[in-house]
């Protein structure tokens, strides 16, 4: 985080300001458009999923639209879907600013787009995902209300989410792990050493306190 911060003081240009706006707005007007046409059995998201086959044929612009698909899901829950990952992009770039938190996204397509050359699909849920566990690890004591009633803290879903992961991982397809893998390498990349840290620091309480005791003693 500090090179990044260093980076973004040096190239204050850099980045893409909003950019869960763009995001959002492109997996709503996708969304809308799949609904209005689904009658007539024309299909937008048929045209920017990604599939290596497809793109080797000259499809290119798959390796990136794939990120835009929006879940599959009923019109209640994508209005909830868009609305929370635009909090939560808003709330990391607010954060980190607007350099750091696009080349955090841009690393977690990359590794989906790397994750789908070795198996041939690329899938952007876990992307989203990944998303959310910095959102997580940052605010870990935000609350949402879960199903617009229950006050929920996200670290709580967090728990949950990492629990899809390991299960996903056990009883998936080798391309949904490879997503899985894939999505986690930017949390890897920007909070391993703070992970690395604070174990380091719980470890050095422990043995004052086990010193303090003997002490004591």
């Amino acid at each position: 985080m500090d090179r990044l911060n260093r980076f973004e003081r040096k190239h204050p240009g850099f980045g893409i300001p909003n950019l869960m706006i763009y995001i959002v707005a492109s997996m709503l007007f996708i969304y809308i458009f799949d609904s209005a046409a689904a009658a007539s059995g024309r299909s937008l998201s048929q045209l920017l999923f990604f599939y290596w086959p497809l793109i080797l044929e000259g499809q290119v612009w798959r390796i990136i639209t794939f990120a835009l698909l929006p879940p599959n899901t009923s019109l209640i829950f994508i209005i909830f879907a868009l609305y929370f990952s635009y909090m939560i992009g808003s709330a990391l770039e607010n954060e980190w600013g607007t350099c750091t938190f696009t080349i955090y996204y841009f690393i977690g397509i990359l590794g989906s787009i790397a994750a789908g050359i070795i198996t041939g699909a690329a899938y952007n849920t876990y992307l989203n995902l990944s998303l959310f566990f910095a959102f997580a690890i940052l605010f870990p004591d935000f609350q949402i209300m879960l199903f617009f009633i229950l006050p929920i803290k996200v670290k709580y879903i967090a728990y949950l989410d990492a629990m899809y992961f390991i299960v996903s991982l056990i009883l998936g397809s080798w391309a949904e792990r490879a997503a899985i893998l894939a999505s986690l390498i930017n949390l890897f990349i920007f909070f391993s050493g703070t992970f690395i840290k604070n174990l380091k620091r719980r470890g050095q309480y422990r043995r004052t306190r086990k010193n303090f005791r003997r002490q004591i003693r």
